[in-house]
């Protein structure tokens, strides 16, 4: 049975970022709403990291800097929208002239068809951990890892949604491309590629690693 979550996604048009400066666009709203929530930042208040899925995920979409809030992310994003005056991203102060929102109940879940979904940003999704594995694997053992690894990935989705899946979620995996992208100092491996699965996943959510940062997001229904 479909499961509805409520999505506020805010774009600014008029500015043109690089993919890479999402993490440049988590600081710089985590700073200057540091004291509204924790989910802007996704920060404990002890300053340690919190390990949950964001519900505030920070984006670089097609140039177009974009926030994205679930659930009470969401209602987050609507409270602070018409504070938002300015993005100051590294060295560079942009006025903001022109925001525009979106706030939409949509259903997630299981589903009697099968969905296509594109990563429109790089997945993340391996950690150091698990990298040396794969980089030790042939062909058809990397695709089986994968394909596992992106199965956990929207379970623990739907986790953080409070929806428990009653069936086994299938899920067909295309790699395209293997990237190394640089996250904190480090070279990490990502991937370009697309899935098909029986679950309902609303666009511009990240899946995988890092996905507050701008990782993972899919593309497809909505």
């Amino acid at each position: 049975m479909p499961h509805p979550i409520h999505l506020t996604t805010i774009r600014f048009p008029e500015i043109q970022l690089a993919t890479r400066d999402a993490h440049k666009l988590r600081g710089y709203f985590g700073n200057l709403f540091r004291e509204h929530s924790p989910l802007l930042h996704n920060h404990l208040e002890s300053g340690e990291a919190a390990y949950r899925y964001p519900l505030v995920q920070y984006k670089v979409l097609n140039k177009v800097p974009t926030l994205v809030g679930i659930n009470e992310g969401a209602d987050l994003l609507i409270n602070l929208f018409l504070q938002i005056k300015n993005l100051q991203i590294g060295s560079q102060a942009f006025p903001v002239l022109q925001k525009n929102i979106e706030s939409k109940t949509v259903n997630i879940g299981l589903s009697d068809d099968l969905h296509t979904y594109r990563f429109t940003t790089l997945w993340m999704a391996l950690n150091q951990q698990n990298y040396a594995t794969y980089l030790a694997e042939d062909e058809p053992q990397r695709a089986k890892h994968l394909k596992a690894i992106l199965t956990g990935n929207v379970l623990s989705f739907f986790k953080a949604m409070s929806y428990h899946a009653t069936a086994n979620i299938m899920v067909s995996l295309k790699i395209n491309t293997e990237k190394e992208t640089q996250f904190k100092n480090n070279t990490m491996l990502a991937f370009e590629g697309e899935f098909v699965t029986n679950t309902l996943l609303p666009g511009c959510i990240g899946l995988g690693k890092s996905v507050a940062r701008g990782f993972g997001t899919i593309s497809g229904n909505s």
